[in-house]
This record gives C-alpha cells, structure tokens and sequence, in this order.
C-alpha cells in the first residue's frame, strides 16, 4: 500500500474504524466481567465459563486486529467486518427474545452494527478498501 493512500483517509473510514475500536473495547469490557464472575461466582459449568471467556477473548483480539487494518485501507476487513455485524445483529435479535429478553441490549448491538454496515459501503470507504489492481 502506497503511504499517500494512507494519508489520506477519508472521515468516514475514521469514524468506521473507531466504532470497531469501540466495539472491541465493549468485548474487552465482557471478558473483565466474565474474569471477575469466574473468580467470584461459582458457574454451573467452568469447561463452559473458560470456553466463553476464551471465545470472547478470541473475538477481541480479531475486531482489534480488523478495526487497526481498516486505518490502513486493507481490502480483507471489508468481509470481515460484515461477518461480524451479522453475528452481532443475530445476537442483538435474540436480545428481544426469550424469558430473559433484553431490548435495551439488542438496541445497543443493532444500531452500531447497522451503522458499520451503512459505513462499509459508502463510496469512500469502498474506494480506500478496495483491491489494488494489477
């Protein structure tokens, strides 16, 4: 990638980059609460307590990898980023659902999801993230 491509970002990709930052920072977040319940609360099954925490562990480090690569224009964090706005409008769906359903959640997972998907296919952002030719 040539430095003046990265130089010049458009707005939109910077305001995209930062709710993936902000997203990864929330999942952080989960695997401090999810440390802290493991070490305070006795789970019903720790196999499954280690394996969500290390699933969300997993999930941070990739949308911290993708929300540091979208700075840099690449091509891959396009279908990436899509992938992960599915699965969190997926989860946000089940939010509103259920016994113990949680519209407030759901909203709070759909409407950046939805706002990342809207900012993926802007033209600029198509523009700095797409494949270079040749």
């Amino acid at each position: 990638m040539s430095a003046q491509r990265v130089s010049r970002r458009p707005p939109l990709l910077i305001v995209l980059a930062a709710l993936l930052f902000l997203e990864c920072a929330l999942l952080v977040a989960a695997i401090v609460y999810l440390v802290i319940g493991l070490l305070v609360a006795r789970p019903d099954s720790y196999a499954s307590a280690v394996a969500i925490l290390v699933l969300t562990a997993l999930a941070a480090i990739w949308l911290g990898t993708m929300a540091a690569h979208t700075l840099l224009g690449r091509s891959w964090i396009r279908g990436a980023a899509v992938v992960w706005q599915v699965l969190q409008i997926a989860i946000a769906i089940g939010s509103f659902q259920g016994l113990f359903a949680r519209p407030d959640v759901g909203w709070l997972l759909i409407a950046p999801a939805v706002l990342v998907l809207v900012l993926l296919f802007t033209p600029s952002v198509t523009a700095v993230t797409k494949r270079p030719e040749g």
